[in-house]
């Protein structure tokens, strides 16, 4: 007998504003039938941004390059190079400034806490949420890991239509955790709330409704309820990796912190952090771990995520791998023969030379695709498949930047001129599975991004005409 069908945004509610949302089950379908022809995904938009940028010699290489860590995603992605942005700053003396800047909204900031306006995931959610997304929804979530923290826009990739950020960072896992699900806040004084907060998980607070939904007077078949208990399972494995709660008679222990500078630590006079490689990246793991769980769960359509700062000053140590092979050993201070933000990577950047091997730079560059590729697969895989077939990654607007070019301050021109974009088929608008040389500047791109979406608001100048890139659209 077919069980009665539930709202697709059903979501078990706790205490402290806790809401977990579902996940696609039959009984959200009307009939398996009419599954096919209903198939209606949510309109989504995300910017992912990367720090540095890949200088545009190097993207001339392809998948054979610094960009083989896509390759497992490009026939679901649309690479696009010669991409120009504007100069940000009317003096022009931070590429790193003008370029993250620029990145999504295509416009100068409106000095250093707000940009010039909105950045196109905010576009889109305003023309197709404008009385505010549905009940359960974190609005806009914005997170990432990061340390350069002078000028909000070198992290800051989500901007509201008066320049506004479009909502608080979350740079901890912990932090982006309690944003999406919620926290067992509201009790009496702050160290009350910390211990229970160590004590108890969010999903204690759901646990009512968890045995309904998976018990004998459930509206679920047993492929559903097996389903809902598997994505119980998941959420508290996250929480558990973000705060490492302990459930045993003794009582909680205090997780440790964060092995990576967060707040005022992470940015020392804009001198430089140590960072052994698998501590970075253990923390943006979780945080990409976490970011694309809120997504799959529909608890968040629009935001952005950042992976390192524009103009990022690391002198990052340790091996670095790929598909089971060695690419290089980092240790930027050492191999520069520097010190302080001298002895970072950031300088690899600026030493940029087409004529050399620039080994270092490139080994840099492919971990942040390695990276910027794992954020992506996780939308991409089965807990990731919607109603109509096709992935997450495949049904949303997924754009992906950086800051620059090139990187060489003394060439003003070559600092932002081809800075790299790529983006997802945002169930089928736009064309994958090709890299493009667009030979465009950035305003174009996400004009005519925003076109495909219909939406009647425009980003830069007013007047200025829009020169569609009609190539880029399915």
């Amino acid at each position: 007998m077919m069980n009665r069908k539930i709202n697709r945004r059903t979501v078990l509610k706790g205490l402290g504003g806790v809401a977990i949302g579902l996940p696609l089950l039959e009984e959200m379908l009307a009939t398996p039938a009419l599954a096919a022809a209903q198939a209606e995904v949510p309109v989504r938009a995300f910017n992912v941004f990367f720090g540095l940028g890949i200088p545009a010699p190097l993207q001339t290489e392809g998948f054979d390059g610094v960009l083989e860590p896509l390759k497992p995603l490009s026939k679901k992605l649309l690479i696009m190079r010669n991409v120009d942005q504007v100069r940000c700053d009317e003096s022009g003396i931070n590429a790193h400034f003008d370029g993250a800047s620029g990145a999504f909204t295509a416009e100068p900031p409106s000095g250093e806490a707000k940009a010039g306006g909105p950045s196109i995931d905010q576009v889109i959610r305003k023309t197709y949420y404008p009385d505010g997304l549905p009940a359960g929804t974190v609005p806009t979530l914005v997170g990432g890991t990061f340390f350069r923290r002078s000028r909000v826009s070198r992290y800051v990739h989500s901007y509201n239509s008066d320049g506004t950020v479009a909502a608080t960072m979350q740079e901890k896992p912990r932090d982006v955790f309690d944003r999406v699900f919620g926290s067992l806040a509201g009790q009496v004084e702050d160290n009350d709330v910390r211990t229970k907060r160590l004590r108890r998980s969010v999903l204690d607070s759901v646990v009512d409704q968890y045995q309904f939904y998976t018990g004998v007077n459930s509206p679920l078949g047993a492929t559903s309820k097996a389903r809902v208990a598997d994505h119980l399972d998941r959420i508290r494995e996250f929480e558990q990796r973000a705060f490492e709660m302990k459930h045993d008679s003794n009582g909680p222990e205090l997780p440790p912190r964060s092995k990576i500078a967060h707040g005022g630590s992470a940015d020392p006079g804009g001198e430089g952090l140590d960072m052994p490689l698998e501590n970075l990246i253990t923390e943006w793991r979780l945080m990409a771990d976490l970011y694309a769980l809120a997504i799959q769960l529909d608890r968040v359509r629009f935001g952005s995520l950042t992976f390192l700062a524009a103009g990022e000053r690391l002198r990052v140590t340790g091996d670095y791998e790929y598909d089971g092979r060695k690419v290089f050993t980092f240790d930027d201070a050492k191999q520069l023969n520097a010190s302080g933000s001298s002895g970072c990577s950031h300088e690899w950047w600026h030493k940029f030379n087409e004529k050399k091997k620039n080994e270092q730079l490139r080994a840099h560059a492919h971990m942040k695709m390695r990276e910027v590729a794992y954020f992506l697969s996780r939308l991409d895989d089965q807990d990731s498949m919607e109603a109509n077939g096709k992935s997450i990654l495949e049904n949303s607007m997924i754009t992906v930047s950086t800051e620059s070019g090139d990187g060489r301050h003394s060439d003003v021109k070559r600092e932002l001129s081809g800075v790299f974009h790529a983006i997802t088929g945002a169930n089928g608008r736009f064309k994958t599975g090709q890299i493009l040389d667009v030979n465009a500047e950035g305003i174009d791109v996400y004009n005519t991004m925003l076109d495909a979406f219909d939406t009647k608001d425009r980003l830069g100048p007013a007047k200025r005409e829009t020169n569609r890139i009609d190539n880029i659209r399915a």
